[in-house]
């Protein structure tokens, strides 16, 4: 599981809009233990999702299986954001960033099952960052980066933010339509607990990207629990799987 740690450190350097995604892990070894997959592999050409599916927990209703076919499987690494509310004293969202690569090969691998675990790790443990620079020359390739995942306003005009899945500028590349904006239809605290973010279902509002997105597997993301006036915006870290349908 270490490998897998180093493969996902050169992602988290690499630059993500403007974000406070700046993690690294120790420095990384020419030569180290085999990857669990190829920087090259792109996954999603090579490693069908055709019949893939996603495991939701049972005894729920919150989140609802799809009958469309899996497009993208990938692993997000970044942050939650917060601000502070001055009357209730309490963090309130302001949005998320992150960067989400491609783990299609490893849907149907047995380390699927404990990949956000891996990827926690190394992102709460990260100290200074590396250059992404240093780290492409030590890995000697790059990873299949899927995309961006930010907010933005909300596309009817209504006050606040909405989710993007932005794959523009990456797999898809010159697709100025490969995004989806999502509303949320489903809402489930994570089974893990307290300290997770909640497990997401939504559903495309503008985009060709995806007409269903979820968010499952998550680790970390959870502000504290009160806050006091004046505080600043804080980033907390957390790891999601998300998953496309189209």
């Amino acid at each position: 599981m270490l490998a897998f740690a180093t493969f996902a450190t050169f992602l988290l350097a690499a630059p993500a809009l403007a974000a406070p995604l700046a993690p690294s892990g120790p420095p990384i070894t020419p030569g180290g233990p085999a990857k669990l997959i190829s920087p090259s592999t792109n996954c999603r050409t090579n490693c069908s999702l055709a019949n893939a599916t996603i495991a939701l927990p049972t005894n729920q209703t919150v989140l609802t299986a799809t009958t469309t076919a899996m497009k993208f499987a990938g692993l997000g690494v970044g942050t939650q954001n917060y601000t502070c509310n001055s009357t209730s004293l309490t963090y309130i969202s302001s949005g998320a960033v992150a960067e989400l690569f491609d783990v299609s090969c490893l849907v149907s691998q047995p380390s699927f099952a404990s990949l956000q675990d891996t990827a926690f790790t190394m992102w709460t443990a990260s100290p200074a960052p590396e250059t992404p620079a240093a780290l492409i020359t030590k890995l000697g390739t790059s990873p299949t980066v899927l995309g961006q995942h930010y907010f933005v306003a909300n596309p009817s005009g209504a006050a606040g933010t909405s989710p993007k899945w932005d794959f523009t500028s990456n797999v898809d590349a010159g697709n100025t339509n490969a995004f989806v904006i999502g509303a949320k239809t489903g809402d489930l605290p994570a089974p893990t607990g307290a300290s997770d973010v909640d497990w997401l279902q939504l559903k495309n509002v503008e985009g060709d990207l995806a007409t269903t997105v979820y968010r499952t597997d998550t680790r970390g993301g959870q502000p504290p629990a009160s806050c006091t006036a004046g505080s600043p915006a804080i980033e907390v870290k957390y790891v999601a799987k998300y998953f496309l349908f189209k």
